[in-house]
């Protein structure tokens, strides 16, 4: 699953190259051109990491990023900054704002690209790493396995790809609406009650013998990964 990366930027063909060398470079993409709908695109799926423009229209990137920080469950999200306001104060607004970084424009792709990178590597390691481990749980991602506790979990094709996007984020409630986004992608043609199906064959896998469940259902609200104790 690579890293999924939503742009907030009205200038269309500045969008469409964004678009082409993000996936280029391995980016997952989405894109909005209003400040206004960018919470909203944040409530339907979380990023990785936000590539936003100061001057948007409706509501700025500053003050997007403002509201950012100020919800809880969004404080984390990292973002990169994208603006032609390149003087020293708009840079310190910027960061103060909570941005993690800040790129002038006009900017060169790939240093665009490494700094994104920088960003998730300091912000969210796990996506620079080829292993993802919470507590007895290790996966591997470049084997593609799953160990619990040291034994071998198998696990089908969709199972893994749940349990990942459950282990990139830990004790996050998550819809089964988002769950379907993230794991079968926002196109498919796939009910809801699927995303239960398969939740019920990741908890037999994962939770074989008596060890403890660590899917936490939410009644009306979705799923949780809650992260097991390393033992011993």
């Amino acid at each position: 699953m690579n890293p999924y990366v939503l742009i907030a930027e009205d200038e269309e063909s500045l969008v469409e190259l964004l678009e082409y060398n993000l996936r280029a470079a391995g980016f997952r993409v989405d894109t909005v051109l209003d400040g206004g709908e960018v919470m909203n695109r944040l409530d339907e799926e979380l990023p990785d990491i936000l590539l936003l423009d100061w001057m948007l229209p409706n509501v700025s990137g500053l003050e997007v990023c403002r509201q950012i920080r100020r919800k809880v469950e969004f404080r984390n999200l990292p973002v990169v900054m994208l603006t032609a306001r390149g003087a020293e104060e708009d840079r310190i607004r910027g960061l103060d704002a909570g941005a993690d970084d800040y790129v002038p424009k006009p900017f060169s792709i790939n240093e665009l690209i490494a700094r994104l990178r920088a960003v998730l590597r300091r912000v969210r390691p796990i996506l620079a790493d080829q292993r993802i481990v919470h507590g007895s749980i290790e996966l591997d991602l470049t084997a593609h396995k799953v160990m619990r506790e040291g034994e071998a979990v198998h696990l089908g094709p969709t199972e893994f790809r749940l349990l990942r996007h459950f282990m990139e984020h830990p004790g996050r409630v998550l819809s089964r609406a988002q769950l379907l986004d993230a794991v079968w992608g926002r196109d498919a043609e796939v009910e809801e009650r699927t995303v239960d199906v398969h939740i019920r064959r990741l908890r037999k896998a994962v939770n074989a013998g008596d060890a403890p469940d660590v899917i936490r259902t939410v009644r009306s609200a979705g799923y949780a990964f809650e992260p097991p104790r390393a033992e011993g």
